[in-house]
């Protein structure tokens, strides 16, 4: 009963403080009084705002959604006060030494990038147009395979003969050995009515045979992707 009756005498007073309003905005000549009159009036004619109301208002935080967590809330609080309370001369050792192996990793993947754009421009350029459009991704990667492996395991003087029919698949395959700096030739073997291919693969002997750490199949995949 007691709540019900401050609502009605709450009702009552805004009630009363909307009609002296009223009478005020025909009274009051002053652009500015009128302005403050109406301000208030609209004051009294809006109702108190709920939590969900003010929530709206002040959206986004820290009465909106939530604010994502900053590097510094997701570090671990008692590893970063042992950085923060240690001498300033260690903690710029830290930072440098953390600087040396980011530029360390970044001077490796620059080393990895030359290596392979070397490998590929010493491909014929007919061959590399025949590499990007080749759509026989497991075909090269199996020459390639073959080819690291006996650029891995083989002497000077040691050859790798690969029968390879196919004027085109031919074609990849010298591609491949161009890539890894290979001489390859193709002979034709007499087998009584029969020619067959056979490419003869063997390692330069002027300069050594290059193992880049990105892959032919990998980069003709990155290239395809847009990523060259």
């Amino acid at each position: 009963m007691v709540a019900g009756e401050n609502i009605k005498s709450r009702k009552t007073e805004i009630e009363k403080k909307i009609e002296f309003l009223e009478s005020l905005s025909g009274k009051v000549s002053n652009r500015r009084s009128r302005r403050w009159v109406n301000d208030r009036l609209l004051m009294e004619l809006v109702p108190p705002l709920d939590a969900d109301e003010i929530r709206g208002l002040f959206a986004p935080p820290p009465w909106g959604d939530d604010v994502p967590l900053s590097p510094f809330c997701m570090t671990n609080v008692g590893e970063w006060d042992k950085f923060r309370n240690i001498d300033m001369d260690k903690q710029d050792s830290i930072i440098a030494s953390l600087e040396d192996s980011c530029g360390e990793r970044r001077s490796h993947l620059d080393a990895d990038k030359v290596g392979v754009l070397t490998a590929w421009h010493r491909v014929d350029c007919r061959t590399r147009d025949a590499l990007r459009r080749s759509f026989l991704s497991e075909l090269i990667n199996s020459y390639e395979e073959r080819v690291r492996s006996f650029i891995k395991g083989s002497q000077d003087g040691d050859v790798l003969v690969l029968q390879v029919q196919d004027p085109f698949h031919r074609l990849l395959l010298h591609g491949v050995c161009e890539f890894y700096n290979l001489c390859s030739t193709t002979i034709t073997q007499l087998e009584g009515s029969n020619s067959l291919k056979m490419t003869r693969i063997c390692k330069k002997k002027v300069s050594a045979a290059e193992l880049p750490n990105i892959t032919l199949s990998n980069f003709l995949k990155m290239a395809k992707e847009g990523f060259w």
